[in-house]
Parts: C-alpha cells; sequence; structure tokens
C-alpha cells in the first residue's frame, strides 16, 4: 500500500471519459424541444429518441473533439507559456520576488489577502475562472520562492476566484445568462449573493492564510512535500539584481495583464459607462504573443533567443492544453450519446411537488452532480434553467434564488471537480497531484457546501 501512488490527471480523466461512454449504454437517450437563438430546452417537451451509445473508437475520438472544442483555450494557455518563457529568460521575475520579498521583510503572507480579494472580485464581477490560467505559472513559483509550497500559489488564485465565482454578483456567462432564462434582472438577489461573497472569501483567506503560517514554520507538515521539488521548497542561487531593463520588463508584463483584465470584462453588460473590447481568447492569445516579442525587444534580447525562449515556454505547458481537451471529451461523450436531456429531466421529475425551502435545496443538490457533467456555468445555465425556473413557480420560488442555487453549486464543484480544466490544469502547472488537493480542500468545501444550504433555506423562508 505505501508504493500505490494516485494517478496522473490524463488516467483520471481517461477512466471518466470510459464511465461516461458506459453510461450512454444504460442511460435511455432523450431530447427536449429546443426554442430561441439559445437554443433554450423548453420544459414538459422531453421526449426518448434513438439510443446512441459511445463505444471504444469514440472514447479515442472524444477527447480529439475535446481538444477541438477548446482548441482557444489550449493555444491561448501556449501563448502564456510562451510570454512568460521569454519573461523568465530576462530574470526579472527572480529580481521582483528578491526585491518584494525583501521590502516585505518576513511579511509575504500579507499577499495572499490582497491577491485572493483581487481574484474574488475577478470572479464575481466577470466570471474570471478560465483566465485565471495565465496566473498560476507566475504565482506559483513567487510563493514558493517566499517559503511556502505550490498549494498555497494554486490556492490563491483557484480559491479566491472560485469563491468570486461561487457569489457571483454581476457575471453575465453565470448570473446574467441564468437570469434571463429565469425571466428576472441582474441586480434580483443581488444582496444575498453580496454577503455570500464576503463571507466566502473570507474563510477561503483565512483557510489558505492558515495553511501557508502552518507550513512556513514547519515544512514537512507541507502536503505538497515529496513531490521532487516541484511542489515545494525554495530557489537556490543567486537572487538577480532589479536593474533598469528588468523595471520595464516588469512594466510590460504587468501592462499585459492589466490590458487582459480590462479586455475581458464586459462593461456594457454590468451598466459601466465604459468601453467594452470584448476580447476573448483568440484575441488575448495574440496581447501574450505580441507582449512575449515586447519583452524581449525592452530586454534587448536577440531574435533567437526570444524565438528559442518563447517555443521553450510554450512546450512547458503543452501537457496543461492536452488535460483541457481530454476534460471536454466528457461533456462531447454525453451530447453523442444523447443523455444530456435525460439527465436534466431526471432533475425536472425530481423537483415536482415539493415545497419552497424542500425545493431551492433539490435544486441546490441536483445541480451539484449536473456541474460535474457540465463544468461550463453559461452551458449549463443555457440548458437546464429554462426548465428549472418555472417549475419554481409553482413551488412560490422566485428565479432570482433558483439562479444563486445554480450558480453556488456550479461554482462550488468547480473547484473540486476533475472535469473542470482550471482545476487540473492548475494542478498540473503546480505539480500537485489531484489526491493532495482534495486532501486540502475538503473541508473548506464542506463549510461552503452547508453555508450555501443555509443561504439558500433562510432566503426561501423570507
Amino acid at each position: 500500500m505505501k508504493n500505490m501512488r494516485m494517478p496522473t490527471a490524463y488516467t483520471i480523466l481517461f477512466c471518466l471519459l470510459i464511465l461516461t461512454a458506459a453510461a450512454t449504454w444504460v442511460i435511455p437517450a432523450g431530447r427536449y424541444e429546443r426554442s430561441g437563438e439559445e437554443e433554450a430546452p423548453v420544459a414538459g417537451t422531453y421526449h426518448a429518441v434513438e439510443q446512441s451509445p459511445q463505444g471504444a473508437g469514440d472514447v479515442v475520438l472524444a477527447s480529439f473533439q475535446g481538444f477541438y472544442d477548446a482548441v482557444d483555450v489550449a493555444l491561448f494557455i501556449l501563448m502564456v507559456g510562451g510570454f512568460l518563457g521569454v519573461v523568465m529568460r530576462t530574470g526579472a521575475i527572480d529580481a521582483g520576488v528578491g526585491n518584494v520579498t525583501r521590502l516585505l521583510g518576513g511579511k509575504e503572507i500579507l499577499l495572499i489577502p490582497v491577491l485572493m480579494v483581487m481574484f474574488s472580485l475577478g470572479g464575481t464581477s466577470f466570471g474570471m475562472w478560465e483566465e485565471t490560467m495565465a496566473f498560476y505559472p507566475l504565482l506559483i513559483p513567487v510563493f514558493i520562492a517566499a517559503g511556502y509550497d505550490a498549494l498555497v500559489g494554486i490556492s490563491v488564485v483557484l480559491l479566491g476566484s472560485g469563491a468570486g465565482v461561487l457569489a457571483s454578483t454581476v457575471n453575465p456567462f453565470a448570473t446574467g445568462i441564468a437570469s434571463g432564462f429565469a425571466g428576472v434582472s441582474l441586480g434580483d438577489g443581488m444582496m444575498i449573493r453580496l454577503v455570500m461573497l464576503v463571507v466566502f472569501d473570507a474563510l477561503a483567506i483565512w483557510y489558505v492564510m492558515a495553511y501557508a503560517g502552518r507550513i512556513r514554520a514547519h515544512p514537512e507538515k507541507s502536503l505538497a512535500a515529496g513531490l521532487g521539488g516541484k511542489g515545494s521548497g525554495s530557489k537556490g542561487g543567486d537572487v538577480p539584481v532589479l536593474d533598469r531593463r528588468r523595471k520595464w520588463v516588469l512594466a510590460v508584463f504587468a501592462g499585459v495583464f492589466a490590458v487582459m483584465i480590462y479586455a475581458v470584462i464586459p462593461f456594457d453588460e454590468i451598466g459601466a459607462p465604459i468601453p467594452t473590447l470584448s476580447w476573448w481568447f483568440p484575441e488575448l492569445s495574440g496581447l501574450f504573443l505580441v507582449g512575449g516579442i515586447l519583452v524581449g525587444i525592452v530586454y534587448g534580447l536577440g531574435e533567437q533567443d526570444i524565438v528559442d525562449s518563447f517555443v521553450d515556454g510554450a512546450a512547458d505547458l503543452v501537457g496543461v492544453g492536452l488535460i483541457i481537451g481530454i476534460s471536454r471529451g466528457i461533456t462531447v461523450l454525453m451530447d453523442g450519446g444523447r443523455i444530456t436531456d435525460t439527465v436534466l429531466y431526471w432533475g425536472e421529475r425530481a423537483l415536482e411537488g415539493s415545497g419552497s425551502v424542500g425545493f431551492i435545496l433539490l435544486v441546490y443538490l441536483i445541480y451539484l452532480p449536473l456541474s460535474v457533467l457540465i463544468p461550463s456555468s453559461s452551458g449549463l445555465a443555457t440548458l437546464s434553467i429554462p426548465i428549472v425556473a418555472p417549475l419554481g413557480q409553482f413551488a412560490g420560488v422566485g428565479g432570482e434564488l433558483i439562479v444563486t442555487a445554480f450558480q453556488s453549486a456550479s461554482g462550488l464543484v468547480n473547484m473540486i471537480t476533475p472535469t473542470a480544466a482550471v482545476v487540473m490544469g492548475g494542478l498540473a502547472l503546480g505539480g500537485v497531484p489531484y489526491d493532495r488537493w482534495i486532501r486540502f480542500v475538503w473541508k473548506l468545501i464542506l463549510v461552503f457546501f452547508l453555508l450555501s444550504i443555509a443561504f439558500l433555506a433562510v432566503s426561501a423562508v423570507f
């Protein structure tokens, strides 16, 4: 038993692909009628269709189809890797971290609340989730250099943005789409979500800071220990000097991330009088490509050095891109086997005839497994809210509370599910096995789960 090891992310995802394919042989195939440009399913129109079981060949091809569907995200990851490869070649990050460490004078732990609040604000406002992939390879080395481990760096990004997404306030990709299908405004239910945001973000910050303080005092207690130096430890060697050229590199570096954050916020959707760029992964990929070239020019690297550093950096993240593609293959198999709508129909049947508190808690509980199968919050909202929202009227539950239950369940699951590309990709970037992440985060997830139920139950009564 001592020599047993947790399978890699690839093996876990392939096992899930096989299980999903097997389910298409057992679960009846079915379909809802669709309406509107979004092709939203119409409640009460579910009907059986011809079974389409997925075989061994479909399992193999699902990963490729998933990669085709996620090629924009995967290419974005490669461009981020290339950009960081050039930046790391200049030594500017190491010099900057060394300078910050000296300035903080042993108080590097203050980085945790500051960064987690920033990520949670991004998550609650514009659904900052896939975009966070750019920050893992940046922040993980920073926290390792500060004497912590990779889990701290991963948690700052994943739990910070995750708490924000769970308690989305004006997130157009979860709250906005779901509210539209539920027939309520984006502002309905805002107060309860704001309270949830403050509570969940504070708990997440406390949880990460407590762990960080413990392992800094006792490194042997790190859950990332024994990972061959990839997930824990500190950088050795001399710290580069933060000279004028490296300062310019850091300025370009910060500018690229600032442009990325501004470019993806849908100001028009949230009513802010600010021009909206509406950039997404193709434009962001171009941003990091140009950013890598600018960094090389500013530092004075030659053409060959820029190209080699960019290619090497992209190569480091190829595995992450593959994981993203494989995780998308699960949805491909469910759609190909025509069982996605059947799962939704079972949820519809389960919700019939319950009271307001019972109804909203059932909605929340049903959305937990649905979020594992369909990790895309916008996709899950489009598929399910048109079915669930009308049922809420009979139970005396408003559409805004159904939206809150949906996004709370989706946000919670997406912090731990192996079907979420961000979870598996972030862990891969930190060299942390999936079982270590579960061992680290399960207590916090349990508290989030219980608090979500309490918030929903109280809201259903009042």
